[in-house]
């Protein structure tokens, strides 16, 4: 069995989780999360704790056990504590704001970007070129991210565009005559 998948996953108090045959839910006071676990993968709660077991010895259902473990406790990391990604936007006239559910941009095109946000999605812009992001699910605060950064991406000349705060773009030199 993986090594990531034999490690049991520690219930936080205010979590709760339910087993429903290949259906986990997993709630807080804030949200729930539900995952559809591969049938080749079993899993229990056992005292405060997430178990999560392989059903036969191949090769798929070792992966599978790794894959989720991860998952799960990425949906009781969330549920308990919350994610949070951060975007800069770098560019003379970039903007960015907030209006409801809606994030309106202005990325240098001749008309403004609306990103409408997911419901689980929440948006702050504490100052104009910055974005962050929160939400108790990753995979989808790692999806709205990548789809606000795919407007317009970090170019290797001047570095404009739309970065992650952590991201660290390689700078190209100009061509020369």
């Amino acid at each position: 069995m993986s090594r990531i998948g034999k490690e049991p996953i520690v219930l936080p108090q205010g979590i709760e989780v339910a087993i429903d045959g290949q259906k986990v839910t997993v709630k807080s006071k804030k949200a729930e999360s539900v995952l559809n676990v591969h049938p080749l993968v079993g899993v229990a709660v056992d005292g405060g704790a997430i178990k999560v077991s392989v059903k036969d010895d191949s090769a798929e259902a070792n992966m599978q056990s790794g894959t989720t473990r991860a998952l799960l406790n990425n949906m009781v990391v969330g549920l308990d504590k919350g994610y949070e990604k951060k975007l800069t936007l770098i560019g003379v006239g970039y903007r960015a704001q907030v209006k409801g559910k809606v994030l309106n941009m202005n990325l240098g095109f001749s008309h403004p970007v609306d990103h409408a946000l997911p419901d689980g999605i929440t948006c702050e812009c504490p100052s104009q070129t910055e974005i962050v992001l929160k939400s108790h699910d990753k995979c989808l605060l790692g999806q709205v991210a990548a789809e606000i950064r795919a407007y317009r991406p970090p170019e290797p000349y001047k570095g404009k565009g739309v970065r992650y705060a952590d991201e660290v773009v390689r700078m190209k030199e100009t061509k020369k005559k």
